[in-house]
């Protein structure tokens, strides 16, 4: 079967979306509630960089204690956001997945779709009823 894994909350709707979207493609991945089994520093240094993006781009801002920890500021090195994400793993947006395909922070959920290296898909209808409809559209392998 295909290797993919999801950094997932599952309090988390798009999260949530996101799961079951891979789920809707007939694959079942490896799932990882960052939560509760946090990913090491390397581990998101690897994400972000796999990503393509900066890993300021991995943070969450709501719901967390972004603001309080001074976390808006650019000046901020890449070792203190790792340190701020170790002390507070909700830091980490969310989802994060990793296929053949690339890595990348699912955000909206149907973002997943270019990553999933199966052909079209059937309509797929989210949890709060909008119907993702798959273009077929997939990134070249990575």
């Amino acid at each position: 079967m295909t290797d993919i894994t999801i950094f997932h909350n599952p309090a988390c709707g798009t999260s949530r979306n996101v799961l079951a979207l891979i789920r809707h493609a007939g694959i079942e991945p490896r799932v990882v509630e960052y939560l509760q089994t946090p990913p090491s520093r390397d581990e998101i240094r690897a994400l972000a960089a796999a990503t393509g993006q900066p890993l300021r781009a991995l943070l969450r801002e709501k719901g967390t204690p972004f603001t309080e920890l001074g976390l808006g500021d650019s000046g901020l090195s890449d070792e203190a956001l790792l340190d701020a994400i170790e002390q507070h793993p909700i830091l980490l947006n969310r989802p994060i997945v990793v296929t053949p395909l690339g890595t990348a922070l699912c955000r909206p959920s149907e973002a997943v779709l270019e990553l999933l290296p199966v052909g079209p898909l059937p309509p797929f209808t989210k949890s709060d009823g909008e119907v993702v409809h798959d273009s077929g559209a997939r990134r070249a392998a990575a």
